[in-house]
């Protein structure tokens, strides 16, 4: 038996396994960045970049109100906000062309049930 030197070694099904996986990778990353709810965030001179852990309620441009990824009423808002402690972390990110009336009804509920640690999310200038 003769022993057959590997004089070449094919690399095209690595490279079509590496395009599929970053194919993947990419598709995956757009949808986690921002969320599949588009907002543009007011702007401000200073603005905190801590990446918060904790709950979101997004505002849109209609005065929609988001929470958990699908759209709620005040009052189911307010039920699904009851079952967490009011130590959780709360962040409100409202579209810049809301009406200033849904983010007061969002704080109000907020207030209403006591969470201390409530922020709004902006962009900086």
């Amino acid at each position: 038996m003769e022993d057959k030197e590997f004089s070449s070694i094919n690399v095209i099904p690595l490279v079509d396994i590496m395009l599929v996986l970053l194919t993947i990778v990419l598709i995956t990353a757009t949808f986690v960045v921002q969320g599949s709810i588009p907002v543009q965030l007011p702007k401000a001179s200073v603005s905190s970049q801590e990446n918060l852990k904790g709950l979101s309620i997004i505002i849109t441009q209609e005065g929609s109100v988001f929470f958990d990824g699908r759209i709620v009423s005040l009052s189911e808002l307010e039920r699904e906000l009851e079952k967490y402690q009011r130590d959780h972390q709360v962040q409100v990110l409202a579209d810049r062309r809301a009406t200033v009336q849904s983010l007061v009804d969002v704080l109000d509920l907020l207030k209403k049930l006591s969470f201390k640690k409530v922020s709004i999310k902006t962009e900086v200038r």
